[in-house]
């Protein structure tokens, strides 16, 4: 590597600069690996007046995990040494540094396991320029003394393999050339959690993380997933161990000021357990706790929650493993005692609460050195970091087995190849064997291991332990749909509930309703508007509802699509029914006249005005009557057709009657002039084919609206929203309307008619009779078309049927019932004196 080097101005000497450091543990050997521990958990704060050269850092709390963690790598180191089938006839040595979870003294160590920790001078003429000290550096624990390690020694392609350094950042080759590491990143864990909470339906959590690189990049994946999936954050807020108790009691007020129950914490160990004891003093119980590895299946963290805040918690945790051996050697205090006296005293007086002196007091016993440590109830003893010290295991067998590839070992290595931290990086790269447990090892182009993580619930036992118990998976190698397997267990939650927590800004929209966005709040926070008329949601949690098919409309729960009930003006109705009643009571009634009409069809007063057009008139009233039947019920091709042509051709032929018997009384007060010739143009035979000629006009203007553009059954999805209303559509306007306008032209020409003969001899004379009933027929037809045109539906066809009828009745009221009151309540005057305009005699 490259020393750091100054140049004397007398001696002309390069030396490296500043003081030398001193391992923690060490011990010789052909090959030596270096390691990076937080054997002590922080350091004393000092203030630097930059006047003098600054005190080196004074460590504090000794961390009995990572103490672990370094026996770890001395177990496996160990283990090698002895193999023969690995580096035979090799020696592997090492050297720990303590870097106290300082980046600053993380680059520090770093340093001094690449340059060595021997003064150096050399003439200036000589390079400066030596060997790497070490071909390995197993650590750190965080993921910022990791960063701070790997940046200073990337240049120089020194390998560095962490066990715990799980920050997706560390991924990133261009920055980090020479890192790689046996626990998977934070990329897949971030993403895991996300979707972890997204399974329980939690979409409104708050967030802690440790300031850090661990916790900042962890936090960022987390948020990032967790939008994709749905959720918010209330808050997110981050924490370090060194922070002032103000920071704390913001924290604390943030999370009681909340309303979201569940909180996903991506903080490192050390930073947790500072906050669990103001968490435990102010009782913040009752939240549901989601962790990432850090400390979820950490039985320290379990002990320090005397007040059980985090009962019920959920995360994530390295698959369980097993390392045969290691527990007997981190028990065996003996690697302690012949490395490091200091350590060792320090280790033995926090585990047994002594101290080695001659002397002691009633307050501390003093330490024989003999005591049993399997007896003290401490974290030392504890095992459940296992998977985490099988991965300290695995990064030693790493780097050996690559070493072993280098120097061509068989039964004997090759001593004469010269190591280069290069060669070794790109070996370590390309290794894949397998433990002696049967854990597969190799990297993937980044330097990761294969992703894969237990899902951890603590459930409280009876008897106080907190057990952690694995209810699930999670494997990102597999599909989407199968990377989360919750197995069939019954899980704990908060306050040792059996119920899942809820923890959501709205609750869910049931179908029906949708989402809408409450202004300058998460998406997550909505209100539920029910759907309109006409459209639905059928899902939970819909942001749009869709719009029913024309031919169906929305239920009263506005969940579903029914199909829209058809209107019609039925017989069913009783509008419908009413106008039935009405157009066969006309026709009978029309039948009784004729049969009145021809049982004295020879007596004046049916023969007075051409009793053959009376019938006719007749016979076309029970027609027009009839036809209006044709209006009602579901229209089809054939009634659409037959309703329009049965109306205008009727109407025509009972108007032509009309206009025919009007005629005939102009003639004959004509014909009785001297010398008068109309008589022979007038006849009978002139009138049949004057009704022929008017009737046959209207035959072919219907024909025509037939073959052109002739009516058609239509359903109508707009006059009624909730119903289809079937109607008949015109097709052609133009035909429609000159039936309509050829019938009320020969309307007007009948009214002008009868009125002309309306001074004629009353007794003979029906002239005034003919001119009121066309009165009440156009005057109803002249209603008729604003009232059809502004009709809805059915009623239109309601009032063009009661125009019918009206008219019908009219015509047949008007003419006929004073003919037949007199025919059967006033026969005297039936004669052809009264007709005459002569009196009758009076009878007795």
């Amino acid at each position: 590597t490259q020393p750091l080097i100054s140049f004397h101005k007398v001696h002309k000497l390069c030396r490296r600069r500043g003081d030398p450091e001193n391992p923690l543990l060490s011990k010789n050997g052909d090959i030596i690996l270096g390691g990076v521990f937080s054997v002590h958990a922080s350091w004393k704060d000092r203030k630097d007046s930059y006047m003098n050269k600054p005190l080196p850092l004074q460590c504090t709390s000794l961390n009995f995990r990572d103490l672990q963690f370094s026996q770890a790598m001395l177990f496996a180191i160990e283990e090698i040494n002895n193999s023969t089938d690995l580096l035979p006839g090799i020696s592997v040595g090492y050297k720990i540094y303590d870097d106290c979870g300082s980046d600053a003294r993380s680059a520090g160590v770093t340093l001094a396991l690449a340059n060595g920790n021997e003064i150096v001078s050399v003439p200036s003429k000589a390079p400066c320029t030596r060997p790497a000290h070490v071909q390995a550096i197993i650590g750190a624990t965080s993921s910022s003394t990791t960063i701070a390690g790997s940046t200073v020694v990337g240049p120089f392609f020194i390998p560095v393999i962490s066990y715990f350094a799980t920050c997706a950042c560390l991924s990133d080759k261009t920055k980090y050339p020479s890192f790689l590491r046996t626990i998977p990143s934070d990329y897949y864990q971030s993403r895991a959690l996300a979707h972890l909470v997204k399974y329980f339906g939690w979409t409104w959590v708050g967030a802690i993380r440790t300031n850090s690189d661990y916790g900042n990049n962890g936090m960022a994946t987390f948020t990032e997933t967790a939008q994709q999936l749905g959720i918010c954050l209330e808050y997110s807020v981050s924490f370090f161990r060194t922070d002032p108790s103000a920071k704390i009691q913001r924290i604390i007020d943030f999370i009681k000021a909340s309303t979201s129950r569940v909180i996903v914490t991506f903080l490192a160990r050390a930073d947790f357990h500072v906050l669990l004891q103001e968490f435990s003093y102010h009782n913040l119980s009752g939240y549901q706790w989601v962790g990432s590895e850090t400390w979820i299946f950490d039985s320290r963290t379990a002990e320090m929650d005397i007040h059980h805040i985090l009962d019920g918690a959920i995360g994530l945790s390295i698959p369980k493993a097993h390392v045969t051996g290691l527990r007997e050697f981190i028990l065996n205090e003996k690697p302690l005692n012949s490395s490091n006296n200091e350590l060792f005293i320090q280790f033995w007086e926090t585990l047994f609460s002594c101290k080695f002196k001659e002397s002691s007091s009633d307050i501390q016993r003093e330490c024989t050195g003999h005591e049993d440590v399997t007896g003290v109830q401490n974290s030392f003893i504890d095992m459940s970091l296992m998977p985490l010290f099988n991965n300290v295991y695995k990064g030693v067998y790493a780097v050996a087995h690559a070493l072993h590839n280098i120097l061509s070992c068989n039964k004997t290595c090759n001593r004469n190849v010269q190591l280069d931290p290069f060669m070794v990086l790109q070996h370590i790269r390309k290794i894949h064997f397998t433990t002696k447990e049967g854990d597969e090892v190799y990297f993937n182009e980044n330097g990761d291991p294969a992703a894969k993580y237990e899902i951890i619930n603590w459930q409280p036992r009876e008897n106080g332990i907190m057990e952690f118990v694995t209810v699930g998976l999670y494997d990102p190698s597999l599909v989407p749909e199968k990377q989360l397997n919750l197995q069939n267990k019954s899980l704990i939650w908060a306050r040792n509930s059996k119920q899942v927590p809820v923890s959501v800004c709205s609750e869910k929209c049931p179908p029906g309703t949708r989402k809408v966005l409450q202004k300058g709040r998460p998406v997550c926070c909505y209100d539920c508007i029910r759907c309109a008329e006409g459209e639905i949601s059928n899902i939970t949690d819909s942001i749009t509802c869709v719009r029913c098919l024309p031919e169906f409309w929305s239920n009263e729960r506005r969940d579903a699509c029914i199909k829209k009930e058809a209107v019609f003006l039925s017989y069913e109705d009783i509008m419908g029914a009413i106008l039935t009643a009405a157009s066969l009571f006309g026709s009978c009634m029309t039948i009784g006249v004729i049969l009145i009409f021809f049982k004295y069809r020879k007596t004046p007063i049916v023969r007075a005005n051409n009793s053959e057009l009376s019938f006719l008139l007749l016979f076309s009233l029970i027609l027009c009557f009839l036809c209006s039947l044709t209006f009602i019920g579901q229209p089809s091709d054939w009634s659409c057709m037959l309703r329009h042509v049965a109306f205008g051709i009727t109407f025509v032929l009972c108007i032509s009657c009309l206009l025919g018997k009007t005629m005939v009384v102009l003639m004959a007060f004509r014909a009785t002039r001297p010398g008068s010739n109309v008589k022979k143009w007038f006849g009978q035979t002139q009138q049949r084919l004057c009704v022929t000629a008017f009737t046959l006009i209207q035959v072919n203007i219907c024909i025509i609206w037939l073959t052109t553009s002739p009516p058609f059954p239509f359903k109508n999805f707009k006059e009624i929203k909730d119903k289809i209303t079937l109607e008949c559509a015109l097709g052609s306007a133009v035909g429609f309307w000159a039936v309509l306008g050829y019938i009320g032209l020969l309307a007007i020409l009948c009214f002008i008619f009868a009125f002309l003969a309306r001074k004629l001899p009353d007794n003979f004379n029906e002239a005034k009779f003919i001119t009121f009933s066309m009165l009440i027929f156009c005057a109803v037809w002249i209603t008729f078309v604003p009232a059809y045109v502004s009709s809805p539906g059915k009623f239109s066809v309601a009032v063009e049927i009661f125009a019918i009828l009206a008219s019908s009745f009219g015509l047949l009221i008007c003419i006929f019932i004073p003919k037949c009151y007199i025919i059967l309540m006033k026969p005297e005057k039936n004669t052809k004196k009264y007709m005459m305009g002569k009196k009758a005699p009076n009878s007795l």
